[in-house]
């Protein structure tokens, strides 16, 4: 482990809880240490609400991986972890602590899982590549665009395996279907569509106050600028802030993205061209990313994602977590691992027979586990660049809807006519289920926001605030280095 991390580390544990610090890691080559199909895997966790459990979970169901380091800076949360650690072999010599850095910074550590708040997952990702650490990181892997992208270029620079937390990557159905998309054993591609329709309620309006005693709040917000604590952020309803959370079309929906931009043509990376219309409707509570949302994305090459956010719940909610394929000839493809097809001209669904797609065997955790035994990037189910362009695709719609202007939904008109169908299927109902009303209903009207896939920059019209939206202002002491420094 370098030195200049153990300093750095050391620094900042000495140092008062306000000072929040310490130097970027520099590092080497990932060192390799697992050597062999039966070598132990030693494993931090990182943030243990919610997902984190998942992860203690997931690991302790592959053979031979040990529970090194459980993370969080809340000491409640931590303390219950340990106890419900306590009699299992695979966590026998568990240490927990507050710092992601002190786990980094036990040379004998071999990966780190992470599944904090959003806006953590980057600098995790990083700090822990530049420690020669493998990662396996929630999604989405980034909070915003800029600083994927130096995720990216770690990985690359320090070898380690990072893959990232899109369960779907490890299904061979859907990389199957993908696959027949691909060589053209199917017609092409035309839109591939994405749904997070789940039921969410108001979180209300926390009042501003002292963080309690038993959570790190510098610890908690890292990188953040957040200028108060309340209740709100912790220990879930910080998806719904654009400081520290994405929104649902990030949060689960980075899944349904993933697969969706998975689909498109693989010479495609970013697209070219994104809007967004939503809203918050009903829930008057202080959060502040859309509960309704549709977005369209266009790629160089004319393919097209559209995605839909709808969260309201009401009586007789119809709950869509899934993804659709329009192709060119006029067919639907719809299901998920198993699929049926919608003929042209037809409205019955019939069997679709593919073959099964190559993925790394062992599901999400077990394939994470494999490549790390080989040393091997390349097998990681869902690897950094994957994520990084799944990331993109739905931060770029939320720039759009971040810059959008009110307007009623007589209004809301695409230049795609398909897109002006689907988005009008939404606002049916919200309007059926929910109570939106035609007349008075108000829209936040995304606009058109031209985006460069080489140089991940917008161009054109609003182009100068769409690029502040790129990357989020930074604490000092948790600042993402450049990527071309990392």
């Amino acid at each position: 482990m370098p030195h200049s991390f153990q300093t750095s580390r050391r620094s900042f544990l000495a140092a008062s809880a306000a000072a929040g610090g310490g130097l970027i890691l520099a590092g080497t080559r990932a060192s390799g240490a697992v050597r062999g199909a039966n070598d132990r895997v030693r494993i931090a966790v990182a943030g243990l609400n919610g997902r984190g459990q998942a992860h203690l979970s997931g690991w302790l169901g592959q053979e031979n991986v040990e529970i090194a380091y459980v993370i969080d800076p809340d000491a409640n949360v931590l303390a219950k972890t340990l106890k419900k650690l306590e009699g299992k072999e695979a966590a026998k010599n568990v240490k927990g602590v507050a710092d992601v850095r002190e786990a980094l910074d036990d040379p004998n550590l071999d990966a780190i899982s992470v599944a904090t708040p959003n806006h953590w997952h980057s600098l995790i990702t990083i700090w822990a590549c530049q420690a020669g650490k493998h990662v396996y990181v929630e999604k989405p892997m980034s909070h915003d665009v800029a600083e994927g992208r130096v995720a990216v270029e770690a990985q690359k620079k320090y070898g380690v395996v990072v893959q990232h937390g899109t369960q779907r990557r490890s299904d061979s159905g859907i990389a199957g279907l993908h696959e027949a998309l691909h060589t053209g054993k199917l017609p092409r591609l035309k839109i591939a569509y994405g749904y997070c329709c789940k039921p969410r309620g108001s979180i209300g309006v926390a009042k501003p106050e002292n963080p309690p005693k038993n959570l790190d709040w510098n610890l908690w917000k890292g990188p953040a600028v957040i200028d108060q604590y309340h209740d709100n952020y912790v220990h879930y309803d910080w998806h719904w802030f654009w400081e520290t959370g994405n929104g649902d079309l990030n949060n689960q929906g980075t899944h349904q993205l993933d697969v969706a931009r998975w689909a498109i043509d693989p010479d495609q990376t970013h697209p070219i061209r994104t809007t967004a219309v939503g809203g918050r409707f009903k829930w008057d509570d202080q959060g502040e990313t859309p509960n309704t949302m549709f977005s369209v994305a266009e790629y160089p090459n004319g393919q097209m994602v559209m995605f839909d956010v709808r969260n309201v719940n009401y009586d007789g909610y119809q709950r869509q977590v899934y993804n659709e394929y329009y192709l060119e000839d006029g067919s639907k493809i719809v299901g998920e691992g198993n699929y049926k097809i919608i003929r042209p001209g037809s409205d019955k669904a019939e069997p679709l027979k593919i073959e099964r797609g190559d993925v790394t065997p062992g599901g999400n955790w077990g394939s994470f586990i494999r490549a790390v035994r080989a040393n091997d990037p390349s097998m990681a189910n869902g690897n950094v660049e994957d994520a990084h362009y799944g990331c993109v695709l739905g931060h770029v719609m939320n720039n759009s809807y971040r810059l959008g202007e009110q307007a009623p939904v007589s209004e809301v008109k695409f230049a795609n006519p398909e897109a002006t169908e689907h988005f009008e299927r939404l606002h049916a109902i919200m309007r059926d289920g929910v109570g939106l009303s035609d007349a008075d209903t108000q829209y936040t009207v995304g606009p058109i926001l031209e985006f460069d896939p080489s140089s991940e920059r917008f161009t054109g019209e609003r182009a100068e605030e769409a690029n502040r939206l790129l990357q989020d202002p930074q604490r000092k002491g948790f600042e993402i280095p450049a990527a071309d420094a990392v």
